[in-house]
């Protein structure tokens, strides 16, 4: 479809951005309430995915990374103060994508809690730093924020991911995978890289955080979901 003008064509590239936003930041939200009801949200999404009509399928997952769908809706708001507009909408769900990596590592707290493991000196292994599978982009990655907080509740954090060598904001380099699942305290899931054998890192790991559903079909008592 053609636009006539450059401000129009801007704001439809962000209408799409934001529109994902504020879904990712729906089911997120979900997700943190599914949480304390102790109900599948992955089980809910695909209940809601068999409507024939309504229904756009997002899934829940460590948050929103990238180099705009974290930015669009913050840009739209300082925007839209030019005009005497406030988004709040818009502003709110991209304050929930923020702040979600946060409930992810209460998430890890509470599973390591849960096999008398502190998280102060625990050995948390992170599986997948890019912000999506099958990139190598770190921009707003959510796991840079899980790894900044878990260190700084003094975790000993290391990570695992085939497509980054190294996180030099973190002074991290990846790790092999095999032995660092069987040392590990616990293993937290947040970017699903393919060419993992997932079943297998479950079945090696002592616990296992899941925060992309990669664990499903899995029967494993020391898998911990989102």
């Amino acid at each position: 479809m053609t636009v006539w003008s450059p401000e129009a064509a801007e704001l439809s590239n962000l209408l799409e951005n934001i529109f994902r936003s504020v879904n990712i930041a729906l089911v997120n939200e979900l997700a943190q309430l599914t949480d304390r009801m102790g109900i599948d949200i992955w089980e809910v999404v695909d209940a809601a995915s068999t409507k024939p009509f309504g229904f756009m399928r997002f899934e829940p997952g460590p948050g929103m990374g990238g180099h705009c769908l974290p930015i669009d809706p913050f840009y739209l708001a300082f925007k839209a103060r030019e005009h005497d507009f406030y988004t709040e909408f818009v502003e709110l769900a991209g304050k929930l994508n923020q702040t979600h990596p946060l409930f992810c590592v209460r998430k890890i707290e509470h599973a390591l809690n849960g096999t008398g493991t502190a998280v102060n000196g625990a050995k948390i292994l992170i599986v997948g730093v890019a912000y999506k599978a099958g990139v190598a982009d770190l921009r707003e990655s959510p796991a840079l924020k899980i790894i900044r907080v878990l260190r700084e509740l003094e975790a000993e954090v290391s990570y695992h991911d085939p497509l980054v060598p190294a996180v030099p904001e973190h002074g991290l380099e990846s790790v092999e995978l095999g032995p660092a699942v069987a040392a590990a305290d616990a293993v937290a899931i947040v970017t699903a890289q393919d060419g993992i054998d997932f079943p297998e890192l479950i079945g090696d790991a002592k616990l296992v955080v899941d925060f992309r559903g990669v664990s499903r079909d899995v029967e494993a008592g020391n898998v911990v979901r989102l």
